[in-house]
């Protein structure tokens, strides 16, 4: 783990992390690529494109040969079974189910909160309308780490803003099917159909539509380079929440810490994926130290230890800086998905961080709670993303429409504001458009208003 003192090599390591590797695969990622498709291939893109083509031309069949060629595995149906999902419950067990039906209980009760409402102002005659998108599809990465939290941290605000349709697709497993714990939380926030399609393959069905997979409004999710690849280059066909690169993690620590939770929390995203950034930013070089023993310790326990010692060498940084304030100014320049304050009174500070998806305030509201049953979603903006984004929340899901409502005397006061700045632009039909509204007010009875005005072509 890299460990650098003061703040500008602090700043520059950071920045070095930040960057969105989008085509950060090792060659024989590509070469295998390539191998399954059928042609070459030199980068992520490349792939993605050839694989949303063919599964817009071809449907249902090129989404099993992909699986196939991709995967080693041919699908027979698609969909995953009524009957399938309920035998899930019964594989998966009771501590899990129940922890599931805790966290989309927080999930629904905090979105509840931010649901945004249509207004009205009758004096002044404007107000927005909120409604919900219609359908929306989802993306619950499986593979070596299945993620049920992701079903609920991904449709639970779905449902909450209103979305008439909830979809999924996750890819299988050995057996066949999505681990048995994505099929309970599906089935526990009220997905109505689930999917057993994994890869860039996937975000095309739900983007395009298939035979058994409906086309939806919106894709929603995190997952792989070639599912983020697949969400970019489908921008502007179909809604995107946002584009998710590799989990970043940036902790704030001052002497009071504790070395044993910063490593903790440092291990805890680090064994997420080889290109996690576990970051500890601190004003203690004793700390430091401890946590990097730490660090060596509980890493050889893990079950994922590999990959949490790969990323730790790869992307991991502690940084030794002055000050909480310099450390404050590092974090806003990151922009991480993640800040953790290990500070002494935590919510003092916790408004000088501007830019991240998520700011956990002390050692006990801590990361992990937030990845589960914290309550919010755990689909962050990543990649210094969080500068001007935002995480998966119920906003996400709907749509604004502003309304205009005036009453006449109204209209024409502002027409005349119109008119002159439509001739200030040369747009003489707008100006027009608002002062023939003059004429027409002549009339003042409605039922004799004429249908033709000076200067109108006559029938």
């Amino acid at each position: 783990m890299m460990v650098v003192h003061g703040t500008p090599d602090a700043a520059r390591a950071l920045k070095d992390r930040r960057a969105q590797r989008w085509d950060d695969l090792p060659d024989d990622a590509l070469v295998r690529s390539s191998a399954a498709l059928g042609q070459p291939v030199s980068t992520v893109e490349e792939a993605v494109r050839l694989i949303l083509d063919r599964v817009r031309e071809g449907g249902d069949s090129a989404i099993r040969d992909l699986a196939e060629k991709l995967d080693g595995d041919r699908p027979g149906s698609l969909e995953v079974s009524a009957r399938t999902i309920a035998n899930a419950y019964e594989q998966t067990p009771r501590d899990v189910v129940e922890a599931l039906r805790l966290a989309a209980e927080r999930a629904r009760e905090f979105h509840q909160v931010g649901l945004p409402k249509s207004w009205f102002d009758e004096e002044r005659g404007y107000g927005e309308v909120v409604n919900p998108v219609e359908r929306v599809g989802a993306y619950v990465p499986g593979g070596s780490a299945p993620l049920p939290s992701t079903a609920i941290m991904t449709a639970v605000p779905a449902r909450v803003a209103g979305v008439s349709e909830v979809i999924v697709c996750t890819p299988p497993g050995p057996g066949g099917d999505p681990a048995p714990a994505v099929l309970v939380a599906a089935d526990l926030v009220g997905v109505d159909r689930v999917f057993r399609i994994g890869g860039a393959q996937a975000i095309a069905a739900m983007a395009y539509g298939a035979e058994t997979v409906p086309a939806v409004d919106m894709l929603c999710g995190p997952g792989s380079v070639f599912v983020t690849a697949a969400k970019r280059l489908l921008f502007g066909e179909v809604g995107i929440d946002g584009l998710y690169g590799p989990t970043e993690t940036l902790l704030i620590a001052d002497e009071t810490a504790n070395p044993t939770l910063c490593a903790a929390d440092l291990l805890a995203q680090a064994e997420h994926d080889v290109m996690a950034a576990p970051i500890l930013v601190t004003t203690s070089n004793p700390l430091a130290q401890d946590v990097l023993r730490e660090l060596d310790g509980r890493a050889e326990r893990l079950k994922r230890g590999a990959i949490a010692r790969q990323s730790l060498d790869r992307r991991g940084c502690i940084a030794v800086v002055d000050s909480l304030d310099d450390a404050f100014d590092l974090a806003n320049e990151f922009a991480p998905e993640h800040v953790s304050l290990m500070v002494r009174e935590p919510r003092d500070h916790a408004a000088k961080i501007r830019n991240a998806g998520a700011i956990f305030a002390g050692e006990f509201s801590h990361e992990v709670l937030g990845d589960y049953v914290a309550g919010p979603s755990h689909v962050m903006p990543t990649g210094g993303t969080a500068r001007f984004g935002s995480g998966l929340n119920v906003r996400t899901f709907v749509k604004i429409s502003p309304i205009v409502a005036l009453d006449d005397a109204s209209s024409l006061e502002l027409g005349r504001a119109a008119a002159a700045i439509g001739r200030a632009e040369g747009l003489t039909a707008h100006a027009e458009a608002a002062e023939i509204r003059e004429e027409l007010n002549v009339h003042s009875d409605p039922s004799r208003r004429p249908r033709f005005l000076k200067g109108a072509a006559q029938p």
